[in-house]
């Protein structure tokens, strides 16, 4: 009801647009949530292992990689509203696809596939919510990122409940008709941002500046310690404080807890400190959280550094997301696309080598050390500073 309350106060406010975009995130969100409790019925399904199973679930990653660099030139040629809206319909029905694959190839397919929709979505979405800030000249992009966070959590706690009640093809139709239902209630509130102008068809390709990939390696930076904490924030409890699995769950409960209820005071942050301020400021509140957890002596307080690390992180992302999009001389696809690239990367291949290093130093020490990254967040918080909306010029 929360989240439904916000969005009538966004179309009560004129903020049509926002509304929509907003949608979309909460449509993303709710499809790879409901995805989570997918992922034990489909390894029993198809009887397979769990290696053969973290393969298949490569490929969600894979998809999502190969879509995103594509994206950018699409958003750059038409704009970033047609691309969001094809895709949001596209991601639909891939959870109904990967739930009807009756073999191991089928499914693999149909993974890379919904991981390639969320992710072309992902790029399309972060661009027309960049082009809604500039429309409304005020920050929504942490909102938006709240809301995804919010589908998430609706999608992975109702996904698991539908299942157990209804069966595996009930939960995927109901998850298609849901997404497909709200995307074409939104359909015509979208805000139609205008392609990048003819003149600057030569520059979709990969940016020359280095102030762009500057901002990819900060969003890389601020993703790292996030996938982390959700691939092995449990297992550090269980191995450093022998906690049970209920606490153990609770490190990545509370870091997605935090970080989704921050997410919605981001905006109001941003516009009335300015995106550099209130990126160091995160960043630092981040670093304190995640080395906090490193060297906590109880599992209590571990997890307290997590929802703190959480707090601090929430709204890291949509900062640099909003600085790629705004960067002089660039059309907004091709920065969003670079950035968010280098991010996901990050979140999605830095956690198995993380593990891998983890046997010989232990994971107090692995959160210890990416707890830095952030402080070079902080040190390079600069860089977010196009993220700021510029005000109209006076008559």
């Amino acid at each position: 009801m929360t989240c439904i309350r916000r969005l009538h106060l966004f179309h009560r406010q004129g903020s049509r647009e926002r509304l929509a975009v907003s949608t979309h995130f909460l449509i993303n969100g709710f499809v790879v949530g409901s995805w989570a409790p997918k992922i034990p019925e489909l390894g029993q399904r198809l009887s397979i292992s769990e290696s053969v199973l973290g393969l298949m679930i490569l490929a969600f990653g894979i998809g999502s990689l190969t879509m995103m660099p594509v994206m950018g030139p699409l958003i750059a040629r038409f704009g970033s509203a047609r691309p969001m809206k094809f895709a949001a319909i596209a991601l639909s029905p891939t959870l109904l696809w990967l739930t009807l694959a009756p073999e191991i190839p089928l499914a693999a397919a149909a993974l890379f596939l919904l991981g390639g929709f969320v992710g072309a979505m992902d790029i399309a979405m972060n661009a027309n919510a960049v082009a809604t800030e500039q429309h409304l000249r005020r920050a929504i992009m942490s909102s938006c990122h709240g809301f995804w966070s919010f589908g998430g959590f609706m999608g992975a706690t109702a996904g698991g409940l539908m299942i157990e009640a209804a069966g595996p093809l009930w939960h995927a139709t109901a998850v298609m008709a849901i997404a497909s239902a709200l995307t074409l209630v939104v359909w015509p509130l979208v805000f139609e941002d205008k392609p990048a102008e003819s003149t600057q068809m030569h520059k979709i390709r990969l940016p020359r500046s280095l102030l762009a990939y500057l901002i990819g390696l900060m969003a890389l930076f601020s993703m790292v310690p996030e996938g982390a904490v959700l691939d092995w924030g449990a297992l550090y409890l269980r191995q450093a404080f022998s906690a049970d699995i209920a606490t153990s769950g609770l490190a990545f409960g509370a870091f997605a807890a935090a970080m989704a209820t921050t997410r919605f005071a981001g905006d109001i942050l941003r516009n009335r400190f300015g995106a550099v301020s209130t990126l160091r400021i995160s960043a630092l509140i981040a670093f304190a959280g995640l080395f906090s957890a490193a060297l906590a002596p109880h599992p209590a307080l571990a997890i307290a550094g997590f929802a703190l690390s959480g707090i601090g992180i929430a709204n890291v992302a949509p900062i640099l997301f909003s600085a790629a999009g705004n960067l002089p001389g660039l059309a907004p696809g091709i920065g969003l696309s670079l950035v968010t690239f280098m991010g996901y990367s990050g979140l999605l291949a830095a956690p198995p080598a993380i593990g891998f290093v983890a046997e010989s130093t232990g994971f107090k020490v692995i959160f210890a050390a990416l707890a830095l990254l952030l402080l070079a967040v902080f040190a390079k918080a600069e860089v977010a500073r196009h993220a700021d909306m510029r005000q109209p010029e006076k008559a």
